[in-house]
C-alpha cells in the first residue's frame, strides 16, 4: 500500500476545516475564517457601542435616572422577546426562537436569580456613571476573584497555584488602576464600590444561573425572558425609593423622540449582545471568547481615552495590561486543568469498555 506524507500545511487546513463534520466539507478554509472573523467582528461592534452608548445615557446632566434607565432596558428585552416569538410563529423556517408563554411557577422559581441580575445591572451601569468607559474595565475586574472566592465558600471547590497567583496579579493591577486615577484626580471611590459590587454580583449570577437553568429547559433565551420580565416588575418600587420619579417628571427632553430612540437602542444592543457571544461562542469556543472579550476590553478602554483626548501615565496602562493579563492567564490555566481532568476520564472510560470487551470474549 502506498502512503501518501501530507504536509504541514495540508494537516493544518484539515484541523481548522474540521473534517469531521461532512456538511463542512466543501466549506473552504478562507470562507471558514471569515465567518469566524466576521463574528468576532460584529461581538466587538456590538459590546463596545452597548458600553459607550449606556455611558452617553448614565452621563446626561439633564437626567439622573441609573436605575430607570437600567429598568427601561429591561423592558425592550422583554418586548424583544415576545416580538421574536411572533415572528418564529410567521416564520418558522427564518427564525429560530423558543415557545414563550407566561408561567408564574417558572417565574417565582427564577426570582432569587432575578434579584441578583438586577444588583447586577445596576451595579454595572453605576460603576458606567461613575468612573468612565476608560477605568471600567478595571473598576469591575475583580470577578474573577469573586469566582474563587465563593467557590471556596459556596461549593468548597479548591483553586490552584497557579490560578491564585494570576488573580494576585488581578487584585495587583486593580489597586495600581485605584492609584493612578487618585494620582490623576480623577478617581471617584463611589465609582469603585459600584465596580467591586457590581463584580460581587456577576460572580453570584453566574452561580444562580446554573442552579435555575433546568427550570427553563437549559434554553438562554427563556431565562433572558423570564429574567427581565421579573426585573422589569421588581425595579417599579426601586425606581420609587430611589426618588427618580420626580428627575423624570423635571426631565426637559420627556417628550423628545430622539432621547427615547437612543433609550431604545441601548434595550435593543443589550438584548443584541446576548445573542453575539452565543454566536462567537458557537463559531470559536468558549476558550477563545473569553480571550476575545479581553482584547476588545482592551481595544474599548483605548478608544475611550482616545475620544477622551486625556493622556494616561505609564503605570495606568500599567494597571490595564496587569488586569487584562492577569485574567487571560486565569483563563488558560483553568482551560488546561479541565484537558487534564478530561483525559484520566476518557482514559478510565477507555479501559472499563476494554475489559468490558474481554469479559465478553
Amino acid at each position: 500500500m502506498n502512503r501518501i506524507q501530507l504536509k504541514r500545511s495540508r494537516i493544518l487546513r484539515m484541523a481548522f476545516t474540521d473534517s469531521l463534520h461532512p456538511e463542512d466539507k466543501d466549506e473552504s478554509f478562507a470562507l471558514k475564517a471569515l465567518k469566524i472573523a466576521s463574528v468576532v467582528a460584529l461581538y466587538w461592534f456590538i459590546s463596545i457601542t452597548m458600553v459607550f452608548l449606556n455611558n452617553y445615557l448614565l452621563d446626561s446632566k439633564d437626567l439622573d435616572a441609573p436605575v430607570f434607565i437600567t429598568f427601561f432596558q429591561c423592558v425592550v428585552t422583554v418586548g424583544l422577546c415576545l416580538l421574536m416569538n411572533v415572528f418564529s410563529i410567521l416564520c418558522p423556517g427564518y427564525v429560530d426562537f423558543p415557545s414563550l408563554k407566561l408561567d408564574l411557577r417558572v417565574s417565582r422559581e427564577l426570582l432569587p436569580l432575578s434579584v441578583v441580575f438586577i444588583g447586577m445591572i445596576t451595579f454595572n451601569n453605576l460603576c458606567l456613571k461613575h468612573v468612565g468607559v476608560a477605568f471600567y474595565t478595571v473598576g469591575r475586574s475583580l470577578t474573577t476573584v469573586f469566582n474563587v472566592i465563593l467557590s471556596y465558600a459556596v461549593l468548597k471547590q479548591t483553586t490552584s497555584f497557579y490560578a491564585l497567583l494570576c488573580c494576585g496579579v488581578i487584585l495587583g493591577g486593580f489597586w495600581l488602576g485605584v492609584d493612578q486615577e487618585g494620582v490623576a484626580g480623577s478617581l471617584s471611590w463611589t465609582g469603585v464600590i459600584f465596580g467591586v459590587l457590581a463584580s460581587l454580583f456577576v460572580s453570584l449570577n453566574a452561580i444562580y444561573t446554573k442552579k435555575v437553568m433546568p427550570a427553563v429547559d437549559g434554553n438562554i433565551w427563556k431565562l433572558s425572558y423570564y429574567n427581565n420580565l421579573n426585573a422589569s416588575v421588581l425595579f417599579i418600587p426601586l425606581i420609587v425609593i430611589s426618588g427618580e420619579l420626580g428627575n423624570l417628571f423635571n426631565f426637559s427632553r420627556l417628550t423628545d423622540l430622539n432621547f427615547w430612540g437612543m433609550m431604545t437602542l441601548g434595550g435593543v444592543f443589550g438584548f443584541a449582545i446576548g445573542y453575539v457571544t452565543g454566536l462567537q461562542i458557537k463559531f470559536t469556543s468558549p476558550l477563545t471568547h473569553n480571550v476575545s472579550g479581553t482584547a476588545k476590553s482592551c481595544a474599548q478602554t483605548v478608544l475611550a481615552v482616545m475620544y477622551s483626548g486625556s493622556s494616561k501615565s505609564v503605570l495606568w496602562w500599567t494597571s490595564n495590561m496587569m488586569v487584562l493579563g492577569g485574567s487571560s492567564a486565569y483563563t488558560w490555566v483553568k482551560g488546561l486543568e479541565m484537558k487534564k481532568v478530561q483525559v484520566p476520564l476518557e482514559t478510565q472510560s477507555t479501559a472499563t469498555q476494554k475489559s468490558k470487551d474481554v469479559s465478553g470474549v
